[in-house]
């Protein structure tokens, strides 16, 4: 009688826990989920412009392979006879611009729902005039409550954050100056990024191709481009408005493009989308130059910067950063792995400007330093997630969570990131978040790390 009462019982619980042990089990999106959820939330980026004097589409976005010559060692050179493409010169026409941002997905799971980190990299192909090689802008959201659908119920914003320079601006859900273009096919946070210029604004002012909240509401926006005003907007850190000769939206998101009457930019449209003005010009928004741009992968570039690739081609040997691979990925075996990341500028005397790629950028393993204030540039990120100085919200650090100490100051292992949670702690070596779990990444975990893995199709012929 007795085992009959415990059969009963433990048939009544299953039935009573079955459905939610179910519901709560992992589970991962698809890969077209997840192109969709890059898209969704991909940003709209407004953008001053600095093109007369000859300069005409040098503050187009790009791709790494615009000159089509397979080197990124070449580019800055190169995109400085941007113009002759603007102007339909004849050789040019083999160049594919393709305004690009490099992306990643992390999908994990926590508290039992799902997460998202999305990376965008904002590709421009010179900086500083035009003496500066690899403009490295990059903007990170997090989304909490993923259901599949982008924008599904229960769905939510957590926090952004753009590179400002070498700061590292947050902003959060409630924050006022965050606002976004929502359409039926994406919900997209309004950006604006200045010109290539170096400090020739009175009092220097936003340069350098830096990134900005835009803190006008998209209703003031919409509402000024439909009454042919003045394009420009607030943005944080700043009082005053500032000018918008572009505006870049993804391509993929149809509410976007319409929102703005976008077009893709060609060889045959060129002289047509370059805006010919200098910074200080206002335009009204009739004059702004409406370009679509298209998603590719950080993990097409990653592999440049391998030891075993030929790195020489785009970078050089003076910055070295070497990870522990876990699971093989892009032609990439296991064990420790070195990857070489100083920019190559083959037009520069000493072939480099001191610019680092992906894998030496804090952001890339989520270990930076976040803070609100824009206003004066710090050029600091004293967070220490590489040395095993860099604190999560439980006092861990990286070593400490994936039970490899040894990795302190020496390696990153693949799967590795801190993942901001919107608080700052203004304490050295310490951020308000967590270093994700080993195993995060697994299916089995209900996870993916979309920095080893690409998703959008490379299109090597378009």
């Amino acid at each position: 009688m007795t085992r009959l009462l415990v059969l009963v019982a433990a048939v009544l619980a299953a039935g009573l826990t079955g459905p939610t042990a179910q519901a709560q089990a992992p589970w991962t999106l698809t890969a077209a989920q997840r192109q969709a959820y890059l898209t969704h939330y991909a940003p709209v980026i407004l953008k001053r412009g600095d093109e007369n004097d000859g300069k005409q589409g040098r503050d187009w976005l790009a791709n790494f392979d615009f000159d089509r010559d397979g080197a990124y060692a070449t580019n800055r050179a190169n995109w400085r006879q941007v113009p002759q493409y603007a102007a339909g010169a004849a050789g040019y026409e083999r160049w594919r611009i393709r305004p690009t941002l490099y992306t990643a997905l992390l999908e994990f799971t926590e508290n039992g729902g799902k997460s998202l980190v999305l990376l965008y990299h904002v590709y421009n192909a010179a900086d500083k005039d035009g003496d500066e090689i690899h403009d490295w802008e990059r903007v990170e959201i997090v989304v909490r409550g993923v259901t599949g659908t982008p924008g599904g119920a229960g769905e939510s914003f957590g926090n952004a954050t753009v590179t400002h320079h070498k700061d590292h601006v947050m902003r959060r859900s409630y924050d006022p100056d965050v606002n976004f273009l929502q359409t039926p096919t994406g919900r997209h946070l309004l950006l604006w990024q200045a010109d290539e210029s170096d400090f020739d604004l009175p009092g220097a002012g936003p340069h350098a191709h830096e990134l900005r909240f835009v803190t006008d509401t998209w209703a003031s926006v919409s509402g000024r481009m439909a009454a042919a005003g003045n394009a420009e907007v607030h943005i944080s850190g700043a009082d005053d408005r500032r000018n918008v000769h572009y505006a870049f939206v993804p391509e993929g998101a149809a509410g976007a493009v319409a929102a703005f009457g976008a077009v893709p930019l060609t060889f045959a449209n060129a002289s047509a989308q370059a805006s010919r003005v200098d910074n200080g010009t206002k335009v009204t928004w009739p004059r702004v130059k409406r370009l679509t741009y298209e998603l590719q992968d950080l993990a097409d570039v990653v592999p440049t910067h391998w030891s075993q690739s030929a790195w020489q081609r785009h970078w050089l040997a003076a910055d070295v950063v070497d990870v522990r691979f876990e699971t093989p990925a892009l032609g990439i075996g296991t064990g420790v792995q070195r990857f070489y990341n100083r920019s190559r500028d083959d037009a520069a005397s000493d072939l480099t400007d001191g610019r680092e790629g992906y894998l030496s950028k804090a952001w890339f393993f989520g270990a930076y330093s976040a803070e609100l204030d824009e206003d004066t540039p710090s050029g600091s990120d004293d967070f220490g997630g590489f040395a095993g100085t860099g604190l999560d919200s439980s006092g861990r650090s990286r070593g400490a969570v994936s039970g490899d100490p040894a990795s302190h100051g020496a390696y990153w292992r693949q799967h590795e990131y801190f993942v901001h949670s919107g608080g700052i702690d203004d304490s050295t070596s310490r951020e308000v978040g967590v270093w994700l779990p080993p195993g995060w990444q697994l299916a089995a975990n209900g996870g993916f790390d979309g920095r080893w893995q690409p998703l959008f199709d490379d299109r090597p012929d378009a």
